[in-house]
């Protein structure tokens, strides 16, 4: 398991790397689709893990068709990596000069980055706090069944995927209201499950919460894709992805904690707490900036322009 979680984590630091390059290369958003996609997985994941084990398969055959589509994935990126959007990859941002873009464009300090990763940890926090504490939430608070509180965390990540697809378009100049938007919709969507006392209520505030969450850390990723170059952005998704990890690992953590105090409502109302810091602290964010191509045209990241 710790290898898995080395190589994941490496592996996600560099497909959001690429994912940013793509952004830029296209002049449009693609970051918040990319992680629509992951969200779909997880759910058809979650779901067909179900299904075998109620056939009584094996575990070794649902690892065995993850690590099969991982490859066959990994192979088709390899290949489109190499190849690049118009011929070999050259290391440099395509769509901007070798001369002007790189050589005008200096790397984002390390404390925003920081800044940004800390962002990145209150959403995910918010996020893992529901995926992991949901289930456990509807069986114990509202009284639903075992198997109809398994159904919450499929429930959740479905609605994160079709919040990144049907927002995947909002570009980085709307980044501050994107982020604004989405935790507030975080913390009332938490409250909602705070405070639910049927299942229905209980999913509606998942909904609303998953919804919020969904843009939250892609539009974070799109300011640091949108800020960097190609040479500064592999360190510049790490750090900003790592910091961001923090949330990921201590959300459910924080849930016991408030849990173990207060009860699984009180801890939901501890969940909005962290929605509700993100939107106080959203104002800091700054979205895209015009960037000066090689030719001397000036070109904004994240509003759909091609130069």
């Amino acid at each position: 398991m710790a290898l898995v979680g080395v190589t994941s984590g490496a592996a996600d630091v560099a497909i959001n790397t690429l994912a940013g390059r793509a952004e830029r290369a296209a002049g449009r958003p693609v970051i918040t689709r990319v992680h629509g996609v992951f969200s779909t997985f997880v759910v058809l994941a979650s779901l067909g893990t179900g299904l075998l084990a109620g056939a009584g398969a094996p575990p070794v055959i649902g690892f065995a068709g993850a690590g099969l589509v991982a490859v066959a994935a990994a192979a088709a990126v390899q290949r489109s990596v190499m190849r690049g959007p118009s011929g070999p990859a050259t290391g440099s941002d395509p769509g901007f000069g070798q001369a002007g873009g790189q050589g005008r464009e200096r790397a984002v300090p390390t404390a925003t980055l920081v800044g940004l990763g800390l962002l990145g940890a209150l959403a995910y926090a918010s996020e893992n706090a529901h995926q992991s504490w949901s289930a456990i939430f509807l069986t114990d608070a509202i009284g639903a069944g075992e198997g109809v509180g398994a159904l919450a965390p499929a429930v959740f990540a479905a609605a994160v995927a079709a919040t990144r697809f049907a927002a995947g378009g909002i570009g980085t100049a709307h980044a501050r209201a994107v982020l604004a938007t989405g935790s507030a919709a975080a913390a009332g969507g938490a409250l909602l499950v705070a405070g639910a006392p049927s299942l229905v209520l209980g999913l509606l505030g998942l909904v609303v919460a998953a919804a919020g969450t969904a843009v939250l850390f892609p539009t974070v990723l799109a300011v640091v894709a949108a800020r960097t170059d190609e040479r500064h952005r592999g360190r510049a998704t790490s750090v900003v992805t790592t910091v961001a990890y923090l949330g990921f690992v201590l959300g459910p953590v924080y849930v016991g904690v408030w849990s173990g105090a207060l009860g699984i409502r009180g801890a939901m109302v501890a969940v909005a707490v962290l929605g509700a810091l993100l939107l106080v602290l959203t104002p800091l964010v700054r979205g895209e900036r015009p960037r000066v191509s090689g030719c001397g045209s000036v070109r904004s990241a994240g509003r759909g322009s091609s130069g």
